[in-house]
């Protein structure tokens, strides 16, 4: 297990996430099939506190004032750039729970496969890749957008990036059902 996570702290600081590319606006608005897989936003700390409990917040990392405020300019500028978004999912933990909240965007539908696997074993971890990959394949060919929001790990697992607090990744399968990155969303830029 160790191992595992020396490699993931690996992964966080040789993966950067790219500049978004020209274009993820137009490709939310008019592409089929695209999904957006973003980090919760921000939450300081890493991992979770030794007592965690899924269904007590306050044994959990939860999301800071500028977290919140970051949450909710994402889903602002979703609005203001006309995404059409279908689905929102999210992860079981408060703070990924409360991000999809606050992004308001739809109704938000907890989701198994997007809690963090960072201390996972390694065949929960695929199990949840896989499950998060159905749910991907699913909306091959669908029009609008679905937005899954989870944790870093499980975005670097699936796509190899590794993305910041509030960033996603925008992706959908190609037509041999492989997960394709088509660019990425930088966290909001916040005023004040």
């Amino acid at each position: 297990m160790k191992g595992v996570l020396v490699l993931l702290l690996a992964l966080v600081v040789l993966v950067p996430v790219p500049a978004r590319a020209d274009g993820t606006w137009d490709q939310l608005r008019t592409q089929d099939g695209v999904v957006v897989l973003f980090r919760h936003a921000l939450a300081p700390g890493t991992g979770d506190p030794p007592e965690f409990q899924l269904g007590d917040c306050s044994t959990q990392r939860n999301l800071s004032g500028v977290g919140r405020t970051q949450a909710r300019a994402i889903g602002n500028e979703f609005r203001a750039e006309g995404v059409p978004v279908t689905t929102v999912r999210s992860s079981r933990w408060c703070r990924v729970l409360d991000t999809a909240q606050l992004m308001n965007l739809g109704p938000v539908v907890p989701t198994p496969a997007l809690d963090s696997t960072f201390t996972a074993s390694q065949a929960r971890a695929d199990r949840q890749k896989a499950a998060t990959e159905r749910i991907i394949r699913a909306h091959r060919g669908a029009t609008g957008v679905v937005v899954l929001v989870g944790h870093q790990v499980n975005i670097t697992q699936l796509t190899g990036i590794a993305p910041a607090p509030g960033e996603g990744v925008v992706v959908r399968a190609n037509p041999q059902g492989r997960i394709e990155v088509l660019g990425t969303i930088s966290q909001p830029e916040l005023v004040g």
